[in-house]
């Protein structure tokens, strides 16, 4: 399996610090979790249910005429290249690895092509990948853009696939009210604005017929009662997704000028920056050891196609960790 940040115990291992010694800056998601709501009393004990209510809210937050719930936008990434037949596929890059990874392990033809190459790469492709905003850069493609490129690839049975994953606090961007189309798919995760990754769940965006087939696909069951319960809550909590919003472009912007003190070049979004190894004179790697030795936990992202190395710092979740990451980022600049 390729690795991902949040793999606290890892670290734990490797740098022998108690776990509860952590800062834990490794994922994109929220630190201020939405909480949790007291589940009904039978939560664990009957099988899970279709939701209209679940679907209901998905549909009117994000903005989707038609959604389906899944374990994750993970679950939709790995079904959906077992749902064509061998493609030509292009994968923006750099970008969140399981893609162009799970359509390779399906046996397609994939290619990885920069952000700003795509426009080229659609007229040769089956299927086009992206997220946006990028992980891990923080790149944004228009929505008049991605508009264009799904008509183009619907005329010949083709697929655009947009990962909106961090799309939550700029939803200018999102195309998701367009997916009745034929051939656009958006995918949303309820774990990164909402902080809540451990349910598990995702929704899919798209047009009826392509949700039944991966519904079909996937099986019965597949959110538990609980899981269901909580994102129901979180979905249909205006008022709190309100304040979040404006708390995490708040904090989105402070992590980018505490990073920009250091005279580091970062992209990224509200929940995240992302730094180059060329940004830090090719140095990533040892910082991430450095920010590791005094508990501090980033994800560093190995060299890859179109990818340099380089390092993305989450958001802290209180003053104290704030202060914390800002007193180790000092250190560090005053021994270069």
């Amino acid at each position: 399996m390729l690795k991902h940040g949040g793999n606290l115990r890892d670290a734990a291992k490797m740098f022998s610090r108690p776990l509860d010694d952590w800062l834990d800056l490794s994922t994109g998601i929220n630190p201020h979790f939405y909480p949790a709501p007291v589940l009904a009393p039978n939560a664990w004990h009957r099988l899970p249910e279709y939701s209209d209510d679940l679907i209901n809210a998905a549909q009117n937050f994000y903005g989707a005429p038609r959604m389906l719930a899944v374990a994750g936008s993970q679950a939709a990434i790995q079904a959906f290249p077992r749902l064509r037949s061998l493609s030509r596929v292009v994968v923006s890059a750099p970008s969140y690895a399981e893609h162009a990874y799970q359509w390779r392990q399906a046996g397609h033809n994939v290619s990885e092509t920069r952000y700003q190459d795509l426009h080229d790469a659609v007229a040769n492709a089956d299927v086009v990948v992206l997220c946006n905003p990028n992980n891990p850069t923080g790149e944004v493609i228009a929505p008049a853009q991605l508009l264009q490129w799904a008509e183009q690839l619907a005329q010949r049975g083709g697929w655009l696939i947009v990962d909106e994953a961090f799309a939550d606090t700029l939803p200018d961007i999102s195309v998701a009210a367009h997916t009745q189309r034929e051939g656009l798919i958006v995918l949303r995760s309820v774990g990164k604005f909402f902080g809540l990754a451990g349910i598990r769940l995702g929704f899919v965006a798209a047009c009826n017929s392509l949700l039944e087939r991966l519904a079909n696909y996937l099986g019965p069951w597949t959110i538990s009662g609980p899981a269901q319960q909580i994102a129901l809550a979180a979905l249909s909590d205006t008022g709190w997704q309100q304040d979040q919003r404006l708390l995490l472009q708040y904090e989105g912007e402070r992590l980018r000028c505490l990073l920009m003190q250091q005279n580091w070049q970062c992209s990224g979004t509200d929940l995240f920056q992302w730094i180059s190894d060329q940004h830090l004179q090719q140095q990533s790697e040892a910082l991430f050891h450095f920010m590791a030795e005094r508990g501090i936990w980033l994800r560093w992202f190995e060299a890859g196609v179109l990818r340099p190395h380089g390092v993305r710092f989450g958001l802290p979740a209180n003053e104290a960790g704030w202060q914390r990451l800002q007193l180790a980022c000092a250190e560090w600049t005053s021994r270069r």
